[in-house]
């Protein structure tokens, strides 16, 4: 099948454009909230907790606070688009139009990782004003952001394919990543804990993630960016294989 680049981007477009139709709750939303927390956590508390690798708390959080941020709105943002056609009967019409998999997801998930860079971009302008950060590797951090964004940009599309209703898109995001994100080491290096607490967290993968992420704005993490990185390609391909599989048999397309 020959590749449709006019459909994957008008499906790309529909989707970016959707984001600037719901700016409060797309863009303003996560925004405030992460500058509370930045003011409350980092502003406020940077004299007063010391980190164990020499710098500012309120530097340590920023990777954390935009790695929360990445997940919970990578996933909301794909799940919620590609649930609506569902929702609506849309689907059926995109279905039988010339378009395949791979032009699906580069409009879905495509525009879903593109809002996500958009308001990291605008999160880290935005804590540049409140706390003091600088970033050791940019390439590496602008590469490992547009990965994480992608990987959950595919599981937020997952999700919206498996949801039919709209408690459902919540449950993942609300009950399972941001419980996953704050306890994996967000506001602390997991080597302050105590055991058995430590063990426990290395069970918890967003763990990885937020010091993967740590790594290339501070140079430094409780583990090396590589395995952060080969944690994330297998979760990326782990679901480009469920999608495949959902394309293929048409579970929760056709029902």
């Amino acid at each position: 099948m020959i590749f449709n680049a006019r459909g994957a981007y008008a499906i790309f477009k529909n989707e970016l454009m959707r984001m600037f139709r719901t700016a409060f709750g797309s863009i303003l939303s996560p925004v405030i909230t992460t500058s509370l927390y930045l003011v409350v956590f980092g502003a406020a508390m940077s004299e007063r907790v010391e980190t164990d690798i020499g710098v500012p708390y309120g530097a340590f959080i920023v990777p954390g606070l935009l790695m929360l941020t990445l997940l919970s709105e990578s996933t909301s943002n794909a799940s919620f688009g590609i649930y609506m056609p569902k929702f609506t009967g849309a689907i059926y019409e995109l279905l039988s139009a010339p378009v395949g998999v791979v032009e699906t997801l580069i409009g879905f998930v495509g525009a879903a990782a593109v809002k996500s860079l958009i308001l990291a971009a605008i999160i880290l302008g935005t804590a540049a004003l409140i706390v003091d950060y600088q970033i050791a590797y940019p390439l590496l951090a602008f590469g490992y952001i547009l990965l994480v964004a992608a990987t959950f940009s595919l599981l937020g599309f997952i999700i919206g394919l498996w949801a039919n209703s709209f408690e459902k898109l919540q449950i993942i995001p609300l009950l399972v990543l941001m419980p996953l994100t704050f306890l994996g080491g967000t506001f602390y290096s997991i080597d302050v804990l105590p055991e058995p607490w430590r063990s426990v967290s290395l069970i918890n993968p967003v763990v990885y993630l937020v010091n993967g992420l740590r790594w290339t704005f501070l140079g430094e993490s409780d583990f090396p960016i590589a395995l952060s990185f080969g944690m994330t390609m297998i979760f990326l391909l782990l679901c480009i294989g469920i999608i495949w599989w959902i394309f293929r048999t048409g579970w929760r397309l056709r029902d």
